[in-house]
């Protein structure tokens, strides 16, 4: 076991997080919100099983399947899994229209913070999943403490301000 008191390797700056797979108790269902609502285009489909969806012509950033959960229920409160998937937008405006695209679909909020370093916005999937819709603003705006450190918060969102980008 490592020992966590002991300083770690740090992981290359240059990473990302490349995709999700995500277990559906409907793929139809699940497509219906993330391509419906959210605008991910299908990129590949494997019948009723698994679906491929992604934004700007990548291979995925979201896998859906009913592998093992064709049918299924959420996971109950006070289980371990998955917390939420955040999609990170690149501008206040496209943060915005999906907001709008939530709202319209009649689509209710988990909550809506503004962390200082990014404004987001809370939802569930049908399937129960935490949704995090974020844009990240630019790092010279970032809260800081006087040491210089990241000085983080949680407050929350104009969404109104927000609606009238």
């Amino acid at each position: 076991m490592m020992d966590s008191s002991k300083p770690a390797i740090p992981i290359d700056p240059g990473i990302s997080i490349g995709h999700v797979h995500l277990k559906v108790a409907d793929l139809e269902r699940a497509l219906d919100f993330y391509r419906g609502v959210l605008g991910f285009e299908l990129t590949q489909r494997f019948g009723s099983q698994a679906a491929f969806v992604s934004a700007g012509g990548y291979h995925h950033h979201i896998g859906l399947n009913t592998w093992e959960s064709g049918g299924g229920s959420p996971p109950p409160q006070g289980a371990t899994g998955l917390y939420h998937l955040a999609i990170l937008y690149p501008t206040r405006e496209a943060l915005a229209n999906a907001l709008r695209r939530v709202l319209d679909a009649g689509i209710s909020l988990d909550g809506a913070s503004d962390h200082g370093v990014s404004e987001a916005i809370y939802l569930r999937d049908p399937d129960g999943n935490g949704v995090e819709l974020y844009w990240d603003r630019p790092p010279e705006q970032w809260p800081r403490d006087a040491n210089g450190g990241l000085a983080m918060f949680t407050r929350p969102l104009d969404l109104e301000g927000l609606l009238s980008q």
